[in-house]
């Protein structure tokens, strides 16, 4: 298997991401290739103490680099020879088998929906990121690329976050759950109505497990497999939870610094303290998968360091080992039948 990265994108590149892959080819024993400047890259190895590239790391030279003011539209056309562009070009022809970049979000989604471009029948790509929850995690689909949806939209995304929970995940029977402002079927905007009948007639067919409404306080329960929502509302569910996590974290790390008292009890704790932050720290789960592309994509967060890379990498694996594309076929077909699909731009 062979790992494509971007190795110019991202808060910390090209050292974290050179770091990251090398650590991820001899832990994973998987073929990783930096795309990017040849000799950015090169004297990133030099810093390592690194000579020549180590067994199972390769790079394919990419001069340019997409920048976070660049027009995400235009990138395909503005920075063809870019890190992000080439490498979505080379995993669109077979020479690998997925693509991470920890470089603009939506770079990377127009980019791979013009260039690797969607599963035929799908009619957004969206991001799915895992949320860590009381029983172990969520995932999250939308949580920003598509800020406004039709039902249409939001019920290829609960097809899309149940098959990856089925065949990435290894869950038989996920629950798929809508995000919305109540319980009760009739809660909600129009928007949500009429997804709510949607997926309630794609389970009567067999195509989902659907449970209902979700509330947003009732995440991180864990109640569900993947929850749906339209982009805007998860993006700020995700940033909500985020934003609550930090603030959690830092005033566990001030409460048990008060005094010798707290600190000798925080001795005692530290098992289930070092438990709860690895729990919440997002260079565990590695990225957040752009489901619905032909081939697997992970944005890796804007700040990610090697070990963010390292997991991104064995998520790319899980993703490219789970036969999404295939399994996709079959289920959009079905699902097409309970829906109308529009003229769409891109194809």
């Amino acid at each position: 298997m062979r790992i494509l990265i971007d190795a110019m994108g991202g808060d910390h590149a090209p050292e974290a991401i050179v770091r990251g892959a090398i650590d991820a080819a001899a832990e994973f024993g998987v073929q990783i290739v930096l795309v990017g400047r040849g000799e950015a890259i090169l004297k990133s190895l030099s810093a390592l103490g690194l000579d020549t590239l180590p067994k199972g790391v390769e790079i394919a030279n990419a001069e340019d680099v997409v920048e976070m003011t660049d027009d995400p539209a235009n990138v395909v056309r503005t920075r063809r020879e870019s890190s992000m562009v080439v490498g979505l070009r080379m995993l669109s022809e077979g020479a690998g088998d997925a693509f991470i970049s920890a470089g603009s979000t939506g770079a990377l989604l127009s980019a791979a929906t013009l260039v690797v471009k969607r599963v035929k029948g799908i009619r957004r790509a969206a991001l799915c990121p895992e949320i860590p929850t009381k029983t172990g995690s969520t995932l999250l689909i939308d949580c920003g690329a598509n800020a406004e949806c039709t039902p249409e939209f939001l019920a290829q995304f609960a097809v899309l976050g149940s098959i990856y929970a089925q065949r990435v995940q290894g869950k038989a029977q996920p629950k798929v759950a809508l995000l919305n402002i109540g319980t009760e079927e009739g809660k909600g905007t129009q928007l949500q109505k009429d997804t709510f009948a949607m997926l309630q007639k794609a389970q009567d067919m067999g195509i989902l497990q659907f449970v209902g409404n979700m509330e947003a306080r009732d995440v991180m329960s864990g109640q569900v497999d993947v929850l749906v929502a339209d982009g805007f509302s998860g993006n700020v569910l995700l940033k909500t939870i985020e934003g609550t996590a930090s603030f959690m974290s830092g005033m566990l790390k001030e409460m048990f610094g008060k005094n010798l008292l707290t600190k000798v009890a925080a001795l005692f704790c530290r098992d289930g303290i070092t438990a709860f932050k690895k729990k919440l720290d997002y260079r565990e789960v590695g990225g957040t998968m752009l489901l619905g592309i032909s081939k697997p994509v992970v944005k890796a967060h804007g700040s990610s360091d090697a070990r963010a890379i390292r997991s991104a990498v064995r998520q790319a694996m899980e993703a490219a080992n789970g036969g999404m594309a295939e399994a996709l076929k079959e289920q959009v077909q079905a699902l097409n039948q309970l829906t109308k699909p529009q003229s769409d731009e891109t194809t």
